[in-house]
């Protein structure tokens, strides 16, 4: 047994907050199932929105995120984060993260959907990188915090509704290791890894809510996942994003026709939020039977195109497209879980000394659709929020904690039916449980997950555990947790759209699916 203060699951950019923010009194260990910069946050393009500019205000940064949200966000959630962004950037510049200046030399704001101001921080067009560079940069050199890359945690330990640690596996040795902690916090990301084309990292398998909810953990709102519109249609791009603030800063999609659509569905435009554009083009993809639409900026003047979003444009050349001279060609992608974990204003789960932050957490800022540039910004406060609980409210876990049993167990000679699983799920996903939905292909993939979930189940219990199932095992609980949501909204709201039920009800209310009410 591995004894240590904090367990922080998860190395993006909550993950890194949390470990600095606790490192000065308690000894951390980090575990992350890659190098330590791979992560959600790394790909982030777009940036932290926050109030900088004198003629913004906190109340109508909290105002867009309600309208974005589509009246399930928690107010006073939304209020705790947006109040402390001025404060989240000053911290991460202070760590030493460079952001992108205008020509007085302060912080140059754009402005993306949603935000009826420009309040979005920025470095370059790879703020995500810039972030999780000069975070791991700190995390590495701190003395208290200790560092375990290549391992996956397989699942968390609990005694008498506590979280006393966890089992961890080590990918390079295939061994498992048990893991004693006095709290320890979920920062595994999301889940659009359960579609067959996602923005994400590969590593988004929903590990973090499929422990959760082994450990007993209420989760919430698991139907809203965020589609981003715009995402590279390419057979070698993987879905290569192409941010936001593209649109933000002039460019117009345009159908098979060139022919501009956005008026049809929306007064805003390019700029109206994510769900309402994505499904804009999922109609116009419909309607011509085109694979993808375009996004057109070449009518900027070239040489801002290549300033504002040199990375974007780079890796639009290495796939033949030139952004200064050309419209390229984008499709919608799962890009965001908006639900999650479900936890208070101080990330804590239903079991105590378990915590989640970041993507993998439902703390209500988002509600039924994420406001492009709150995520990085929900990274950071509400990681710095479990620290402070954590720092009053520790307790030392002094729990004895068996050993991993491997007695029972064998090799697998049948590897080929993760692998089969894995595509079978996503594709399941992509065709049933996508942008428009319906009782009928909801219903058919409720049957569908609950099959597979059985087969990998077997697979778990008969065979020595790898990685590869232990994330196939988080994906199925994840899908079928996504499923069971999605029937019980009866009706459209956010980024949740059923052609049975296309009105929104007069009442908002989250759905949450309980471990110890749910059967699966």
């Amino acid at each position: 047994m591995i004894k240590t203060d904090i367990l922080i699951i998860g190395s993006g950019a909550a993950g890194m907050t949390a470990a600095i923010e606790l490192s000065n009194r308690f000894k951390i260990t980090l575990i992350t199932k890659n190098s330590l910069i791979d992560s959600s946050t790394w790909y982030a393009q777009g940036g932290i929105a926050a109030v900088i500019d004198s003629n913004d205000t906190i109340e109508e940064h909290l105002r867009d995120t309600l309208i974005a949200g589509d009246g399930l966000c928690n107010e006073e959630a939304v209020l705790a984060c947006v109040s402390h962004g001025k404060e989240a950037i000053k911290w991460l510049s202070a760590l030493g993260t460079n952001f992108t200046t205008d020509k007085s030399n302060g912080l140059h704001l754009t402005q993306e959907g949603g935000h009826s101001k420009r309040r979005v921080v920025h470095a370059e067009d790879a703020t995500g990188k810039e972030v999780s560079s000069s975070l791991a940069e700190i995390v590495k050199n701190n003395k208290n915090i200790k560092v375990l890359e290549n391992h996956i945690c397989v699942d968390l330990i609990t005694n008498k509704n506590r979280c006393i640690g966890a089992y961890v596996l080590d990918i390079e040795t295939n061994k498992v290791e048990a893991f004693s902690a006095g709290a320890s916090i979920l920062a595994t990301g999301g889940a659009s890894k359960v579609y067959l084309y996602t923005s994400n990292p590969d590593g988004s398998s929903g590990d973090g809510i499929g422990l959760a909810w082994r450990a007993g953990c209420v989760v919430e709102n698991l139907e809203f996942n965020q589609f981003h519109p715009t995402c590279l249609y390419h057979p070698e791009a993987k879905s290569f994003l192409i941010s936001e603030a593209l649109r933000g800063e002039g460019a117009f999609l345009i159908n098979d026709k060139k022919e501009r659509f956005m008026e049809k569905y929306d007064s805003r435009l390019e700029l109206a939020p994510r769900d309402v554009v994505a499904r804009s083009i999922d109609k116009e993809m419909k309607i011509s039977g085109a694979e993808n639409v375009f996004l057109d900026i070449s009518h900027r003047d070239t040489k801002e195109i290549k300033n504002e979003f040199p990375n974007i444009y780079e890796q639009c050349k290495k796939f033949g497209f030139d952004l200064t001279q050309e419209p390229i060609p984008v499709v919608p992608a799962a890009h965001y879980t908006c639900g999650g974990v479900k936890v208070d204003l101080n990330s804590q789960t239903n079991i105590k000394g378990l915590y989640a932050i970041g993507e993998v957490s439902s703390t209500g800022l988002h509600g039924a659709n994420r406001m492009a540039s709150n995520s990085l910004l929900e990274c950071v406060v509400f990681a710095k929020k479990a620290a402070e609980h954590i720092y009053t409210y520790f307790h030392e876990n002094n729990e004895s904690i068996k050993e991993w049993d491997i007695s029972k167990v064998t090799q697998t000679q049948e590897g080929v039916i993760i692998k089969h699983n894995w595509d079978e799920i996503r594709r399941l996903m992509w065709d049933y449980v996508g942008i428009v939905r319906s009782n009928n292909l909801l219903k058919r993939a409720d049957i569908a997950m609950k099959v597979i979930n059985e087969e990998v189940n077997y697979f778990y219990g008969k065979y020595l555990i790898s990685s590869d199932l232990i994330e196939l095992r988080n994906l199925a609980l994840v899908a079928n947790l996504t499923i069971k949501s999605a029937l019980k909204r009866k009706e459209s709201r956010g980024l949740h759209y059923s052609l049975d039920y296309p009105n929104v009800k007069k009442t908002a209310k989250s759905t949450i699916l309980d471990p110890s009410k749910v059967k699966l």
